[in-house]
C-alpha cells in the first residue's frame, strides 16, 4: 500500500511551505493530491513521480 502524505510533510520534502502547496492546488500545479475526510493527502509514489518530472523537464 502506498503511503499518504500531509501537505507539510510534502512541502518538508520539497523544501516548501503548505501555503505554497494550497497555492499550487488552486492552480492545478504540483504533485496530484485527493482528500480524504475533508484532508488534503498527497500519495508518496506521486510525489516521487512529480519530483522525476520535474528533474526530467529541468534537464531536457
Amino acid at each position: 500500500m502506498d503511503d499518504l502524505l500531509t501537505a507539510r510533510e510534502v512541502g518538508e520534502i520539497l523544501g516548501l511551505s503548505a501555503g505554497t502547496l494550497a497555492n499550487w492546488r488552486s492552480l492545478g500545479i504540483g504533485p496530484t493530491n485527493f482528500k480524504v475526510g475533508g484532508r488534503v493527502r498527497y500519495r508518496a509514489s506521486s510525489v516521487n513521480d512529480w519530483i522525476a518530472e520535474q528533474e526530467h523537464d529541468a534537464v531536457g
